[in-house]
């Protein structure tokens, strides 16, 4: 049944498709975030599920959309260069080739998508679909972990979904990470959203799935997803108007739901307090230690996959009581071969100063742009009809932030759920840019300008 299920599905977006072909875009990302392939015990897993949603992705653009007014955002620059260099890296420098040519097969595919798909975000419906596609997907992965969570499972590095995978979305901090940064997107949909307009139904299921993100990082055990937590908090006190009322409310769920928390959770929880008392801890560090002196002799970096070569030595403390009285011990480790654990460690490591470079740059620009949409298009600043603008810009730029803290602790620097997020920001701000030149308005730096500037938007719309 499961097999018929997921086969009818994309059967159906490949019928519907031939008619709108944006729909094998949004396939390729349901594809590329659920992974039908794996889940699937015959029928799609012999089959080339990905590459053929890719092709009819980008064939259907290029037989069937407006080419009118195309512009290339300076990410876009960026990516493409980025996607070069990596290769250049891959066939010239990596270390370790074969293992290089394995990531480097699907990286350059969530690369190449990620260039293309603000070609195709053209309206704010596209947007907003691409969006909800993205949610949805990754909906099918958090309502189980949510699920399982809530009927007493749990565990680090045995925390299986629908497919016996601990990589992509389905490594356990990956997972607790991304399911925590799409809950400002989710509270986006549910006073702006237009494919499903808000209702008491859409906001049942929003706030219910919100539950559900939250509870992914206690089922996963995930360290990562608890500071994702802490940083969504306080993102959430940047706008809102009863600031102490949501500390307050925090506050209270966090002793409340303290007794609820396996053993387990607020054991793993503890180590935050003191690298050296955890031995992946101290790992991390010995690894990120290792990559900085490894890139002093090696600017270019070492190719994908090249944390193979690292080796390392550290001391770890483990503290133990008896008797009332703490007793403290030391042990020596030797290491090697241990991943980066931290995206930005793994675009130095394999990619050297300039890849990091380019890396930071796409995302430092991403936040600005964001910044300047969400200001821009705020309260009364926004022309009519454009006041969903600063809440959308708002909602990507933190989700981009937690996952940017997130990505500190997690090697997931070609995250392909990460990488469409940026592809919508790119989107949304150049179909805003189309929209400034043809109709000839300009969001207000003023709030005062407001009421006798709109008018004159209107006229030059019209």
């Amino acid at each position: 049944m499961r097999d018929l299920g997921l086969a009818g599905f994309l059967g159906a977006l490949l019928v519907l498709g031939i008619r709108r072909p944006f729909l094998f875009i949004l396939g390729y990302i349901y594809i590329d975030i659920v992974s039908p392939q794996h889940i699937s015990y015959f029928l799609l897993s012999s089959l080339p599920v990905s590459l053929v949603m890719f092709a009819l992705a980008i064939v259907g653009w290029v037989i069937t959309d407006k080419k009118d007014d195309v512009r290339i955002a300076p990410r876009q620059i960026l990516m493409a260069l980025l996607l070069i260099y990596c290769g250049l890296t891959t066939y010239y420098v990596a270390d370790f080739q074969a293992e290089a040519f394995e990531k480097w097969d699907w990286v350059w595919k969530s690369m190449v998508f990620a260039i293309f798909l603000p070609l195709a975000l053209r309206t704010k419906l596209r947007i907003e679909t691409a969006l909800l596609f993205m949610i949805l997907s990754l909906a099918a992965i958090v309502i189980g972990a949510g699920l399982k969570t809530a009927l007493g499972g749990s565990g680090y590095g045995s925390f299986a979904m629908m497919v016996d995978s601990n990589s992509g979305l389905y490594e356990d901090s990956t997972l607790a990470m991304v399911a925590v940064m799409v809950i400002p997107i989710i509270l986006y949909f549910v006073k702006n959203g237009t494919v499903f307009p808000p209702d008491w139904r859409v906001s049942a299921f929003c706030y219910a799935l919100i539950f559900a993100c939250l509870l992914t990082p206690i089922g996963t055990q995930a360290r990562t997803g608890l500071i994702c937590i802490a940083v969504l908090a306080i993102l959430l006190l940047r706008d809102s108007k009863r600031r102490g009322l949501l500390i307050a409310g925090a506050a209270v769920g966090g002793l409340l739901a303290i007794p609820l928390l396996p053993s387990s959770f607020a054991e793993r929880m503890g180590t935050i307090r003191t690298y050296q008392a955890d031995e992946s801890a101290s790992t991390r560090i010995a690894v990120w230690r290792w990559t900085f002196d490894y890139v002093q002799e090696h600017p270019l970096g070492g190719g994908f996959e090249a944390y193979r070569g690292n080796s390392f030595s550290y001391f770890t403390s483990e503290a133990a009581e008896s008797g009332g009285t703490t007793t403290i011990s030391r042990s020596f480790v030797n290491d090697r071969g241990r991943a980066y654990h931290s995206a930005y460690f793994e675009m130095l490591g394999e990619q050297g100063w300039i890849g990091l470079g380019l890396w930071l740059a796409i995302q430092g620009i991403g936040i600005l742009r964001m910044e300047w949409l969400r200001r821009r298009y705020r309260g009364e600043r926004a022309p009519p009809g454009y006041k969903w603008v600063s809440p959308l810009a708002t909602a990507l730029q933190h989700a981009q932030l937690i996952y940017l803290v997130g990505a500190l602790f997690v090697g997931i620097a070609f995250q392909p759920f990460v990488l469409m997020l940026l592809s919508v920001q790119i989107g949304l701000d150049t179909y805003l840019a189309r929209i400034r030149k043809r109709d000839g308005f300009q969001p207000l730096r003023e709030t005062s300008e407001a009421s006798s500037g709109f008018s004159t938007a209107m006229r030059a719309r019209s």
